[in-house]
């Protein structure tokens, strides 16, 4: 059943991890290494099964893949789930035992941070492996950075549906007020956006509501409130069946990971006439912001961030090819990041050693 799944996508690499005194239990899923070693974060999550957690690895890892090349990384893809609850489970032994097996891969596999684990958490792992970014002192926290790329899609979601990318009264329905979700507000209540969150975290809200003078409703409303944008910033596959009739949106742009719960939900916003801007492509500000410290020996957050607001323009071009072909968003993103990993497949065939 695991190599059908492997197969399907033709995934490289799969490595289950467990050390009992730790009580360390891990998979780290490889998808593809043809631009360079793979690199996606370690996510920590209280999984309902453990075929639960090998799926979503494998999901993520490729969307790594895509997320790597259509931002012009010389990165693969790869990610990581360790099965636990981060408010209780964590360790300095676990994630030192973690960083061991990331260690023994030799460089296939570059870690970061994701949901459920933080700079402090990397900084155990890298007591074992240099195979890890995200580190205090160098690009820290993703967080601010995949904000900073959300915001700059957004306006170019506004460019593409309104022919503005003016946010002064747009109304933007945040789900998920955590780091990446408090660090987008902001950005939006700068801009003059009018706000409307929900998070399973009161705390979360009573923030948002104090600093941004945003409105809060109960988790299960935020699908259906009237606003401009829709902007999913928690866990994936929220776009589905139940939630699509829902939608009270123009456009749908934010920064959670694999929000089409299938492709053929992509199909149907399109069909709606929803915008909906790829979450690899307008989520990629958080591994550009990493990556830094994968191909520079001294990171530079001016930089970084020069990069991220690139976003804006591929986000630009992933409309042009969904225009030009009549095809959904997300299949113009992947046959935009499909056509690098392709070139540069092509490229490597030539041989430089006999």
């Amino acid at each position: 059943m695991v190599f059908e799944k492997m197969e399907r996508h033709d995934y490289e690499q799969l490595v289950f991890c467990q050390e009992k005194t730790s009580g360390l239990k891990a998979i780290i899923a490889i998808h593809d290494t043809t631009l360079g070693p793979a690199l996606g974060g370690t996510r920590m999550w209280t999984y309902k099964s453990e075929e639960d957690a090998v799926v979503d690895a494998l999901r993520l890892a490729r969307g790594m893949t895509y997320k790597n090349a259509a931002m012009g990384l010389n990165l693969g893809g790869g990610k990581a789930v360790i099965i636990g609850n981060p408010k209780t489970d964590k360790s300095e032994e676990l994630f030192r035992a973690y960083g061991k097996f990331v260690d023994s891969l030799g460089g296939r596999y570059i870690t970061a941070e994701d949901v459920g684990t933080c700079v402090e958490d990397m900084e155990y792992i890298h007591y074992e492996t240099q195979n890890v970014v995200g580190l205090p002192g160098k690009s820290g926290d993703p967080s601010p950075a995949t904000a900073y790329g959300v915001f700059c899609g957004i306006k170019a979601c506004c460019q593409k549906a309104y022919g503005s990318e003016n946010l002064s009264d747009k109304i933007v329905a945040i789900q998920g007020i955590g780091h990446v979700g408090y660090c987008l507000a902001k950005h939006l209540h700068k801009a003059g956006a009018k706000l409307i969150v929900t998070d399973i975290f009161a705390e979360n809200i009573k923030k948002a509501v104090n600093d941004f003078n945003a409105e809060a409703v109960k988790p299960e409303e935020i699908y259906s409130v009237k606003c401009d944008i829709f902007a999913p910033c928690a866990l994936g596959a929220i776009i589905n069946d139940e939630t699509i009739p829902k939608l009270n949106c123009d456009i749908i742009a934010g920064s959670a990971n694999n929000q089409l719960k299938e492709p053929k939900h992509g199909d149907v916003l399109k069909e709606k006439g929803i915008l909906y801007a790829p979450d690899y492509v307008i989520n990629g500000g958080g591994v550009i912001n990493v990556a830094e410290e994968v191909f520079y020996e001294t990171y530079s957050r001016e930089r970084a961030m020069r990069k991220i607001s690139k976003i804006y323009y591929k986000l630009l071009r992933v409309f042009e090819i969904s225009e030009q072909k009549n095809i959904p968003t997300h299949i113009a993103a992947n046959k935009m990041a499909e056509e690098r990993i392709n070139k540069i497949r092509k490229i490597c065939k030539i041989r430089t050693k006999f």
